[in-house]
């Protein structure tokens, strides 16, 4: 089991999301989007993974706003998200080990997406989105 911290960072009426492609075993693509963040190191807290995740995946500086609560994925760990406000650039650059992995299988694009298109996409955990715009 994993736990991770993932952020909520909105610009411009839109949402910053790592669209996912990833080859299927029969050869299918599975399509998606994820809230960008990642697994928590040892004597890390959340809001330095998330800061520290961004930063490698994204090459983006942020600043954790507040926490926004929890996932519980049976047996997978617990995903914990934050709302956060980016610090200067506000555009993302594919970089770290997502930028390493990508292959003709295996994709990753870091991308803002509309709010209102939120809906109709497969975003995974995207009721974290609305509760940040609470916030916001």
């Amino acid at each position: 089991m994993r736990n991770s911290a993932r952020a909520v960072i909105f610009n411009n009426n839109k949402v910053l999301l790592m669209f996912r492609k990833v080859k299927r075993e029969d050869g299918s693509f599975k399509i998606y989007y994820v809230l960008p963040g990642g697994g928590i190191e040892e004597n890390e807290t959340m809001e330095q993974t998330v800061v520290r995740e961004l930063k490698e995946e994204m090459n983006l500086d942020i600043q954790v706003i507040e926490y926004i609560g929890q996932e519980v994925l049976e047996g997978k760990g617990i995903n914990n998200f934050f709302y956060c406000k980016t610090i200067g650039n506000t555009v993302p650059v594919l970089s770290g080990e997502e930028l390493d992995r990508i292959s003709p299988d295996n994709y990753y694009e870091p991308m803002y997406v509309d709010i209102k298109d939120v809906e109709k996409l497969n975003i995974f955990a995207k009721e974290f989105i609305y509760k940040a715009l609470e916030i916001k």
